[in-house]
């Protein structure tokens, strides 16, 4: 029995040994984890802030809309087949969309062969129409008023642009305003191409 007890003693001096080296080296395995995982965050050339959108690389939803100007004609996705375009989700009441609004204006000067399709989105129609004062860049502009179509093209913010392709695929997503650097750098290319 008391060999017993000089084993037992034994393993629990040989136990606490190792927990108290355990223990020390817990929060060195933890940090070293965290420290993986934001290395590998960093390497990635990706912006977290910006979430990719689910919709690139897949046709755009289909959708019927009425136009702003003129709510008698009604338009739908098929106005862009066969053709390159943006679609640009904006409203009156929306800041950042008064700050892109000359680029935009710039965008379908330089890019004739381009649809440039606006989406007003939850706006009162004499508010847009008055915005759109200063300049009206688009070739249409859809009536979103219960915001059905931003919520179909997953928007969440506004402005957000989409650029689609000849196959009614979209290419490109950007969420804020357009400015003249994200157009010379990214935009311009894929619109000449």
């Amino acid at each position: 029995m008391a060999r017993f007890n000089n084993y037992g003693i034994w393993w629990i001096f040989i136990f606490k040994k190792i927990m108290k080296n355990i223990i020390y080296k817990i929060p060195l395995i933890f940090t070293f984890f965290i420290f993986i995982i934001l290395l590998y965050f960093l390497i990635q050339d990706k912006n977290p802030s910006i979430p990719q959108s689910a919709l690139i690389n897949k046709d755009i939803p289909k959708f019927q809309a009425n136009d702003l100007l003129n709510e008698n004609l009604t338009f739908n996705n098929e106005i862009l087949s066969d053709k390159k375009a943006i679609i640009n989700f904006f409203a009156s009441w929306c800041s950042p969309c008064k700050v892109e609004h000359p680029i935009l204006i710039k965008i379908s000067e330089n890019h004739k062969n381009i649809i440039l399709l606006g989406i007003n989105h939850k706006d009162k129609k004499n508010d847009a129409i008055e915005f759109l004062k200063a300049g009206n860049p688009y070739d249409y502009i859809a009536i979103d008023k219960d915001g059905k179509l931003a919520m179909d093209f997953g928007v969440y913010g506004l402005p957000e642009t989409f650029i689609i392709d000849k196959n009614d695929v979209i290419i490109f997503k950007h969420v804020g305003p357009i400015t003249n650097k994200l157009y010379e750098k990214e935009i311009q290319k894929l619109l000449s191409n």
